[in-house]
């Protein structure tokens, strides 16, 4: 990969935080007046637009929960492993922070959840039908046509 100067990798940065090329060409150091038609040609060039790439995966598995680590939680939650910090009064006016297992409500919903994703509710049917002989079918259409 063709090495970036200062000024592209600043463009490049600008851009994956605010999606607006134009915004990120000046925040980089482009000129005001140019910065629009220098925005679409640093985004056309293959070395910047492989860097963009680059670090739009690398945030991506970095930031985003994946498919497994949703479930893992969703079960965690469903099995009461979870707690959740709430307010509570602690007299003379002051509160305090205080940890507590997530409630049935929540854990039912992180089971349904669950179900969803792996069909629990949904009734399978197992149908075989042979269309290898249509004769009773057309004695039937001829029937209905009559």
């Amino acid at each position: 990969m063709n090495k970036l100067t200062l000024k592209q990798q600043r463009f490049a940065d600008e851009y994956i935080i605010s999606g607006n090329a134009t915004a990120a060409a000046i925040k980089a150091g482009y000129s005001k007046k140019t910065a629009r038609v220098t925005a679409q040609e640093n985004l056309t060039k293959p070395a910047i637009r492989t860097y963009i790439d680059e670090r739009l995966e690398k945030l991506h598995t970095e930031k985003i929960a994946d498919q497994r680590e949703v479930l893992q939680y969703l079960t965690s939650v469903m099995r009461g492993e979870q707690v959740e910090e709430t307010v509570i009064n602690a007299g003379d006016y002051t509160q305090e922070i205080t940890e507590i297992k997530v409630g049935a409500k929540d854990r039912i919903k992180a089971a349904e959840l669950i179900g969803k994703r792996y069909g629990v509710w949904t009734d399978k049917v197992k149908a075989e039908v042979d269309v290898s002989s249509t004769d009773k079918l057309d004695s039937l259409v001829a029937q209905l046509g009559e």
